[in-house]
C-alpha cells in the first residue's frame, strides 16, 4: 500500500505562511474593532460633542443650584444672628470680639477703598506682537490657575483687609482652581474674564501687583500675546461676606 503523502496524483494541503497568517489575524482584529464600535456607539456618531455640550449644561445647572443655596444660607445665617443677638446673655466686650472675628473670619461685608484687577483671554486668532518671540499656542492665549494665584497673592502681600473673586468673598479655606479656560470656585464655575477685587490701601496693592515675579511674568504675556490686564482703582467698593459653610472637613485647628 502506497503512502498517500507520497502519491503525486493527490493533491497536498499548502501550510500557512507567516505573512498570509498575519494578514488573516489583522483582518480579524479589524472586524471586532469595527463591531465594537458600532456596538458602543449604537448607530451615533462617536466624535460628536453632545457628551461634551450634556456635561459643560450640568455643570453650569449645579453652579446655578450652588448659587442658589450660597444665597440661601446667606439669608439663614442672618436669621441666626438675629436670633442670637437678642438676648445671648454676653458682656458688650464679648460682643465687640465676636464682631472683629467675624470680620477677620471674612463673613461680614466689608467696605473700603480698593483696586479691582481684570483678567482675560487674548484673541483666538492671536499672532505675535513683539518681533522675535515666537507665535503663541493655545496655552499661551488663555487666563491660567498660576495667574489667578499670583494676583491673590499680590493683593495679599499688598495689605488687603478683604478679596473676592467674581462675586464671591475668599476666607481661609477658599480654592482658587482652573479646570481649563474656566474658574471653580466654591462650588460654582466661572468664565473669563476675571475680575478680583480687594479692599485696602489702592497704593500698596498696586505697588504689589507690580512687584510680583509672577505677575510680571504675566505681563510679558500681554504684551507679546495681547492677554488681558487691567488695574481700576475705587474710592469705596464693597465686599460680601462669606455665605457658604465654614466647617473644615479634611483640617482640624491648631489647639494651643
Amino acid at each position: 500500500m502506497s503512502n498517500s503523502a507520497d502519491s503525486p496524483d493527490r493533491p497536498t494541503r499548502s501550510r500557512l505562511r507567516p505573512v498570509r497568517l498575519l494578514t488573516l489575524v489583522v483582518f480579524a482584529l479589524a472586524g471586532l474593532l469595527f463591531w465594537l464600535s458600532f456596538d458602543t456607539a449604537r448607530g451615533t456618531n462617536l466624535r460628536s460633542d453632545d457628551s461634551m455640550l450634556r456635561l459643560s449644561d450640568l455643570i453650569q445647572e449645579r453652579s446655578h443650584k450652588n448659587g442658589a443655596q450660597d444665597d440661601r444660607n446667606a439669608t439663614l445665617r442672618e436669621e441666626v444672628d438675629a436670633l442670637a443677638q437678642r438676648d445671648n446673655g454676653s458682656s458688650r466686650a464679648e460682643d465687640a470680639k465676636l464682631k472683629a472675628l467675624e470680620k477677620n473670619a471674612g463673613t461680614k461685608p466689608l467696605k473700603g477703598q480698593g483696586v479691582t484687577v481684570t483678567l482675560t483671554d487674548a484673541p483666538p486668532n492671536a499672532t505675535a506682537k513683539i518681533p522675535g518671540v515666537p507665535e503663541p499656542q493655545p496655552n499661551d492665549l488663555v487666563i491660567h490657575q498660576q495667574d489667578l494665584q499670583a494676583v491673590v497673592n499680590a493683593l495679599w502681600h499688598g495689605g488687603a483687609k478683604g478679596i473676592k473673586v467674581m462675586d464671591q468673598r475668599l476666607i481661609s479655606t477658599s480654592a482658587v482652581r482652573c479646570v481649563g479656560n474656566t474658574l471653580i470656585l466654591q462650588g460654582r464655575v466661572y468664565s473669563p474674564p476675571y475680575k478680583v477685587t480687594a479692599v485696602g490701601n489702592r497704593e500698596a496693592l498696586t505697588n504689589a501687583l507690580t512687584a510680583a515675579p509672577a505677575i510680571q511674568n504675566y505681563l510679558q504675556y500681554v504684551n507679546a500675546y495681547g492677554l488681558g490686564w487691567k488695574v481700576d482703582q475705587h474710592e469705596a467698593v464693597t465686599l460680601p461676606g462669606y455665605s457658604g459653610t465654614v466647617e473644615l472637613h479634611y483640617a482640624h485647628p491648631v489647639k494651643p
